[in-house]
């Protein structure tokens, strides 16, 4: 019996709490997209993104192109000459990692550079509201 009413005052206690408890959701990716900063942001990120993938592709075929013409001569060449070639090629090779990777960072760091006050602002316009309606907590729902 006593546990019965003890658990009976938990339950009482725990619907009293949640009585009080304001609790709030919000699409982040939603009000993001609703954003021209945003947007904006995404689009010059994507530009750069291209950019980049373009001239990783005239890498690319700077490499292909460079297999093909070793592939027509390797025979008329002394094993010298041939490991001459070979070394120009993984140059290329080295090249289009290294620039894939410096891409790949300068992207990360473009977009942090974007997106960052982008950010910051919904965050603090979220808190704003929260504060204003007096929301205890608020969840974002995004997917």
């Amino acid at each position: 019996m006593k546990q019965f009413f003890l658990v009976l005052a938990v339950a009482l206690m725990s619907l009293s709490l949640n009585a009080q408890m304001k609790i709030a959701h919000v699409n982040s990716q939603s009000l993001l997209d609703s954003l021209p900063s945003y947007l904006k942001a995404e689009s010059d990120l994507k530009k750069f993104q291209d950019d980049g993938v373009a001239e990783l592709s005239v890498l690319e075929k700077q490499i292909n192109d460079a297999y093909v013409r070793l592939d027509g001569i390797k025979g008329d060449l002394t094993p010298t000459m041939l490991k001459i070639e070979q070394e120009k090629i993984m140059g290329l090779e080295q090249r289009y990692q290294q620039t894939q990777s410096l891409l790949q960072q300068q992207l990360q760091t473009l977009a942090n550079e974007y997106n960052q006050p982008i950010l910051d602002r919904l965050q603090k316009a979220v808190e704003i509201v929260a504060d204003r309606k007096k929301v205890n907590y608020v969840l974002d729902v995004s997917k």
